[in-house]
């Protein structure tokens, strides 16, 4: 059987022929941010300038950073429910030093690691005691909200010059703005980026969400990958609440009340299967922005009530989660 010159030309270059199907719901998250852009834009003034733009990053810094773990864990097959309570944990222990007058530099890393240690405990019962993900997430979302309580019943303020100054760091580029939280959570992307697509540990992550009895018999780390995914998890919630301290000058237990229900629902919309070893950092960066453009619409547009975001949320979701479910009948 002859072939044509292209489809020579193609498989001579490695040019594929068609999209990967991995690739679809990327694409359909970054069309609905393009479509989403271009009708504001249209019907508002100022929508699409730099200054709606830099907001809607800095807004949203650390739930970027929350997005980014949470990626790794459901690209294994997980979930972690636990994440917005260990933000609020973060944001009250950083509070509650920096008031007792501990140094920055002391404060940053506790704050951080308290997630880290949570997100460790996770993964040492999901995999060792073979305790179901949402189970075990949940016993932790309980544990950090009823700590930052114990901790801190009241918000704290946080008036520390240095904390304070780092939180202030704003860079002006014509027009655009770069704050302290932006820069971090951006760095975060691209070492989220780096270590699922050019590290060892990356490629196991894919690996274990795609068939993890597969994973085993090629001889592949499974249960220390799963464990990593989880710290990872519980330290990108640590350095969120970090972030929004940093954000709001202030530790408080309530903060980040469902949060993780933003975190996943940015994932499933940015193409992560919730099923596991399909998605992209990148693609939850756009899930994140897609959420936050959805209330910057609301609020230039004045007369709709704050709940149509999760209206529209909602609807977003289904039909992400319907997409792929198309794509994987059609996979087997």
């Amino acid at each position: 059987m002859t072939t044509s010159a292209p489809a020579r030309a193609s498989r001579a270059l490695k040019i594929p022929t068609r999209l990967d199907r991995r690739y679809l719901p990327v694409v359909g998250t970054f069309v609905v941010l393009a479509l989403m852009l271009v009708v504001g834009g249209s019907r508002y003034d100022n929508f699409v300038s730099p200054a709606v733009i830099s907001n809607l990053f800095i807004n949203n810094a650390h739930l970027i950073v929350l997005a980014v773990g949470m990626t790794f864990v459901i690209l294994t097959g997980g979930i972690d429910l636990s994440v917005g309570s260990v933000l609020a944990l973060s944001t009250v222990v950083t509070a509650a030093l920096l008031q007792a007058g501990w140094p920055p530099a002391v404060v940053i890393p506790l704050g951080v690691g308290a997630g880290t240690v949570i997100g460790l405990a996770h993964g040492v019962m999901v995999h060792y005691f073979q305790v179901q993900p949402f189970v075990a997430t949940l016993a932790g979302m309980f544990f950090a909200r009823g700590l930052c309580f114990v901790i801190a019943p009241e918000s704290i303020a946080i008036d520390n010059a240095s904390f304070v100054s780092l939180a202030s760091w704003v860079q002006i580029f014509g027009g655009w703005r770069m704050s302290s939280g932006v820069l971090i959570a951006l760095i975060v992307v691209g070492i989220g980026f780096l270590v699922l697509h050019f590290t060892r540990f990356g490629r196991t992550v894919y690996a274990v969400g795609g068939g993890e009895q597969s994973a085993l018999l090629m001889g592949l780390p499974v249960a220390r990958t799963k464990v990593l995914a989880y710290v990872v998890s519980g330290t990108c919630a640590g350095l969120g609440g970090l972030l929004f301290a940093m954000y709001s000058r202030s530790g408080y237990s309530l903060t980040g009340v469902a949060m993780e229900l933003d975190a996943i629902a940015a994932v499933v919309i940015g193409g992560t299967l919730l099923t596991g070893g399909t998605g992209f950092v990148l693609g939850s960066v756009l899930g994140v922005l897609v959420l936050g453009l959805i209330q910057t619409i609301i609020t230039f547009e004045g007369t709709l009530s704050s709940w149509w975001t999760k209206i529209v949320i909602g609807v977003l979701l289904l039909i992400f989660v319907a997409l792929q479910r198309v794509l994987s009948l059609r996979r087997t």
